[in-house]
């Protein structure tokens, strides 16, 4: 079985040839301005707009933790947007990811990959501002993705 593709650089610009997905998390609450967002949104303002209208429109669609939204950006390059976090506050709650939501929103990603040929690209999702641990999110990418023959590269940003 393969494994996760570990590599320094932009996680908005993977180099290999085919189809790409480039999955993160968002926030439950709408919220789009901090973090790899803002990298997303400065090479393509589609994932944000497709973003915001999802949230608006939630009360008749499936927005909400554990959902993703898959926005095309280029011909070969999708965006997932996986909502894995309960607001964007660390608080009496505790941190806000939550990994039961990644977990569903990954299973969702491992489909759609699978449907376009992609391969998967992605930060350390869940594990900036949302406050999760790596230890905790990279089992799930394996089991989800890996496990489905799928190629996964995690990016840190970087020298």
């Amino acid at each position: 079985m393969s494994e996760i593709s570990y590599v320094r650089g932009d996680a908005t610009a993977p180099s290999v040839k085919g189809v790409k997905v480039i999955a993160h998390v968002c926030n439950d609450i709408g919220g789009w301005g901090k973090g790899f967002v803002l990298a997303l949104s400065r090479r393509w303002p589609e994932p944000e707009a497709a973003y915001r209208a999802w949230h608006r429109g939630r009360a008749s669609n499936d927005f909400g933790l554990g959902a993703a939204q898959f926005v095309q950006v280029e011909p070969y390059v999708w965006v997932a947007n996986m909502v894995g976090q309960r607001g964007i506050r660390t608080g009496s709650k505790g941190v806000p990811v939550r990994y039961e939501a990644i977990d569903a929103a990954l299973g969702l990603l491992a489909d759609k990959a699978v449907e376009l040929g992609a391969s998967v690209h992605m930060p350390r999702i869940g594990c900036g501002l949302a406050g999760g641990t790596w230890a905790r999110v990279e089992p799930l990418v394996t089991e989800r993705l890996v496990r489905r023959g799928l190629a996964v590269t995690v990016y840190d940003h970087g020298g």
